[in-house]
């Protein structure tokens, strides 16, 4: 579909792990499509979202944090990261203004640094600080990278994500409509619903579980002369301690999450829900290709 004055685009946002990426992506979109945690490195692929309006139309593509990879998940979590700089519009580089520029700020500099495509500088988190300091973050960046605009927001409140819309749709050029008007992103939904039940994992157990955990959806049915849809599926772990971990006393921690990742699923498909989990031990699975793949982790897509 194409109409004149229509402007459509990519647009890429990256930054350090932890910065408010996902968190950006959700508020803009008006739904949950990518999971939150206050946990670092939490997106793993590649998450695309499509927002719509009357005159233009952007998707974002929402990368895993940048980070030093320690098994082949990071590697091919960076290489998403990386290859989102490729072939978009516009490049959206978020830092969290609370946090002075980094070593990782500074790798992605350097990646930065001669693309010819248009950098918005966005300094998110800007409800946890005084006004008068963002002249100083900004200043911080300006003298690495020459930027198309630099935006302070408050991805949690949305504070400034108007003017920041704005300002990434005066770099986008004439285009298509390249996703129906109410398609909000190019994710099936089987993808988004496992990464609803991984963010309650993320948020429940302690911090040696996280990276350790992935989710594989089984099957989703409706129910014959029912509303009910019938999802199951398995929570994958590394070591026989994490599973007791996640199971939890007398199955309390598993009927936790699986109350809160249902209540999340209902919302995303509009009907009830009748959730069921399993807890499976898969050793050291971050680090098998074959493993990798059947979860979805295709690098030959990247």
């Amino acid at each position: 579909m194409y109409q004149e004055d229509f402007k459509s685009g990519f647009v890429s946002i990256i930054g350090r792990p932890n910065v408010g990426k996902s968190t950006f992506l959700n508020r803009v979109i008006g739904q949950k499509i990518a999971i939150m945690s206050d946990k670092p490195q939490t997106t793993r692929n590649k998450v695309q979202g499509v927002y719509t309006t009357d005159d233009s139309q952007i998707i974002f593509i929402d990368t895993p944090g940048i980070h030093k990879p320690k098994h082949r998940l990071g590697d091919f979590m960076m290489k998403v990261a990386t290859n989102a700089l490729r072939e978009v519009d516009a490049i959206l580089f978020m830092v969290n203004v609370t946090e002075p520029r980094g070593a990782g700020d500074e790798f992605i500099i350097e990646k930065l640094k001669g693309l010819d495509t248009p950098i918005i500088l966005v300094m998110n988190k800007i409800d946890l600080i005084h006004p008068d300091e963002i002249p100083a973050v900004i200043e911080q960046y300006t003298n690495q990278l020459d930027f198309a605009a630099y935006v302070p927001i408050s991805a949690l409140q949305g504070n400034n994500v108007e003017p920041l819309l704005i300002e990434i749709k005066k770099l986008l050029p004439e285009g298509p409509m390249y996703y129906p008007a109410d398609q909000v992103t190019d994710h099936p939904e089987r993808f988004i619903i496992s990464e609803l039940i991984r963010e309650k994992v993320l948020h429940k157990t302690r911090d040696e579980v996280p990276h350790s955990i992935a989710v594989a959806i089984e099957s989703i049915k409706k129910r014959e002369n029912s509303e009910m849809i019938d999802v199951e599926a398995v929570i994958m772990v590394e070591r026989d301690s994490q599973k007791g971990i996640v199971i939890g006393k007398k199955g309390a921690m598993l009927r936790e999450i699986g109350t809160e990742a249902r209540h999340d699923i209902e919302a995303l498909l509009g009907t009830k829900v009748y959730l069921n989990l399993w807890v499976k031990v898969q050793k050291d699975w971050r680090n098998k290709m074959g493993q990798l793949r059947d979860l979805g982790f295709r690098d030959d897509e990247y």
